[in-house]
């Protein structure tokens, strides 16, 4: 974990700016091409899930301000990031995982299905182990959305929220929109910009 220097950042008054604001958080929504991520989770039986929230990791553990939190009145770059996803159950509630990010897909793989088993088997909402090291996403395959909001607790809160739309044909292609929320204390729309081309580079991997 390293402490980010705000006297000489020089994104500072940008931080103070918006860290001021009741809700410093800006959402956009944006198309990213599937096909080759759909096609590798079939081909290889896996879960077409576990391949792109995999290439989302990947992309985010590749994005520096995107590891930015804010913790009391400092920010620091966390060194790795994990994804805190909703997992459905059967009677239709879910429940919080904390999935712990691998760079091999087969051990992050592994470790969404350990926490699939722990949450089905499970009425608790939240995980046992919880931090300010992930992302908060969730899977809406059941409508495809052009925009989304998160929910906001109206406490200080820096972690990006993202969320998976139901997937759609465009053409030849398969779309996924993706909504981003981040804080602009410590994201601007230029790190979005990183973040969603790394994210398609991730997902258009055979």
């Amino acid at each position: 974990m390293k402490k980010i220097d705000l006297t000489n950042w020089n994104r500072r008054q940008h931080y103070h700016h918006f860290n001021a604001l009741k809700d410093p958080y800006f959402a956009v929504t944006i198309p990213l091409d599937v096909s080759i991520a759909y096609k590798k989770a079939k081909d290889n039986n896996h879960s077409f899930f576990a391949v792109y929230l995999h290439a989302c990791m990947m992309a985010i553990n590749h994005t520096e301000n995107f590891k930015y939190r804010i913790i009391g009145d400092e920010v620091f770059e966390l060194d790795v990031i994990h994804a805190s996803a909703t997992i459905s159950r059967e009677d239709h509630t879910f429940g919080f995982s904390y999935i712990n990010f691998s760079e091999n897909f087969d051990e992050f793989n592994t470790n969404i299905i350990k926490e699939k088993q722990r949450i089905r088997e499970s009425s608790e909402l939240y995980p046992p182990l919880y931090g300010l090291n992930c992302i908060h996403c969730s899977a809406l395959p059941w409508f495809s959305f052009s925009s989304q909001k998160e929910p906001f607790s109206g406490v200080q809160d820096s972690i990006p929220k993202i969320g998976f739309s139901k997937t759609y044909k465009q053409t030849s292609k398969l779309i996924m929109n993706v909504s981003i929320s981040v804080n602009h204390a410590l994201v601007d729309g230029y790190h979005v910009g990183q973040f969603s081309e790394k994210f398609q580079q991730f997902l258009s991997i055979k």
